[in-house]
């Protein structure tokens, strides 16, 4: 009898230790399975990079000088620059909403395109609420106290979706809000550019500088420099050319910033559907002169592409698309580049 009490006893001692056993698993084995599963997301993570992106159709050209990027947004490479950003930081969306301005509107954090998105804010059917100054994380700074040289709007029949601040190279410009750096890099046409992504979802852009002080992921508070002045990229003379930008969409700066005083005309913001009325008349404008043959055309290379192919479609020699892309005859062109052609 002592003996079965001594049985019954042990076991009811040691079930919970075995329950454990059956529902959680060895930890050890747990470990070992992660390790299993970080390699193979790895080796999948390889692949797909080393993937070719192919593009069936001409993208539409943009509308300005300034957008013309040899960048080509895709939405594959964009999911890749978040993806390997998140994991690169081991974060999950959460660490995201958290660490990344406005990472709940943009869902995305694109390091490498300067413009990734394909919102649409011609048929936005509410009203957004931009906290610009006078919010527990808002203050303004003014880029650059200089000369307006040219405006946002119709220029030269195309449209300028910036303005231009007259400077000598060497000039400190400074961040209009508190922020994140996105971009940090050389561009064909904005040359030395960096985007900052704020807090209250706005982006601000920093073109032609001559130098770069900054680098992606820096946090900057409003008013602190983040390059100097310059005249790099597709410029006539050392200047400023400052955007600034909701879900990719500009907006016109004078519609929030005085460029008399420096100063904005407003804490809040709102933000509706008549503030992107005018990009319907911009694109209608520039349809126009694409059809005049007045604009530089580009072309989107498709799988199998090469460039004496290109070459023979547009009637323009090889040599002289070298020149225009800053590129060598034997190159290998990758699906989705874009080539100007003029």
């Amino acid at each position: 009898m002592r003996f079965i009490l001594l049985l019954l006893t042990s076991f009811f001692l040691c079930f919970p230790c075995l329950q454990a056993s059956v529902h959680h698993g060895d930890p050890k084995d747990d470990e070992k399975k992660k390790n299993t599963l970080k390699k193979e997301e790895i080796k999948s993570d390889s692949s797909d990079e080393n993937e070719e992106v192919s593009s069936s159709e001409e993208a539409e050209e943009t509308e300005d000088e300034e957008e013309n990027e040899d960048e080509n947004y895709d939405e594959y490479s964009d999911t890749l620059s978040s993806i390997n950003f998140l994991k690169k930081n081991n974060w999950n969306v959460n660490d995201s909403i958290f660490n990344i301005p406005a990472y709940d509107i943009y869902c995305n954090w694109n390091t490498k395109v300067i413009h990734p998105y394909k919102f649409d804010l011609t048929k936005k059917s509410d009203t957004s609420y931009i906290y610009l100054q006078g919010h527990s994380t808002c203050d303004y700074d003014h880029p650059f106290e200089g000369e307006v040289t040219s405006n946002f709007g119709p220029r030269n029949g195309k449209f300028h979706y910036g303005i231009d601040i007259k400077l000598n190279t060497g000039d400190t410009v400074v961040a209009a809000f508190e922020g994140t750096v996105r971009i940090a890099q050389q561009s064909t046409t904005y040359g030395n550019v960096i985007v900052v992504r704020h807090n209250n979802g706005l982006e601000t852009f920093y073109a032609h500088l001559d130098r770069m002080l900054v680098e992606v992921g820096d946090h900057l508070e409003a008013g602190e420099i983040l390059g100097l002045g310059g005249n790099t990229g597709r410029s006539s003379g050392s200047h400023l050319h400052f955007e600034v930008r909701y879900m990719g969409a500009p907006i016109n700066p004078n519609e929030i910033i005085s460029f008399d005083n420096y100063r904005l005309k407003m804490n809040v913001l709102p933000l509706t559907q008549s503030n992107f009325a005018y990009l319907a008349q911009a694109r209608a404008v520039n349809k126009i002169i694409i059809r005049k043959g007045k604009r530089k055309k580009y072309h989107i290379v498709r799988k199998g592409e090469s460039l004496s192919k290109i070459s023979r479609k547009y009637g323009v020699n090889v040599k002289k698309l070298c020149k225009l892309n800053r590129i060598k005859s034997s190159v290998r062109l990758r699906p989705g580049k874009k080539i100007r052609l003029a």
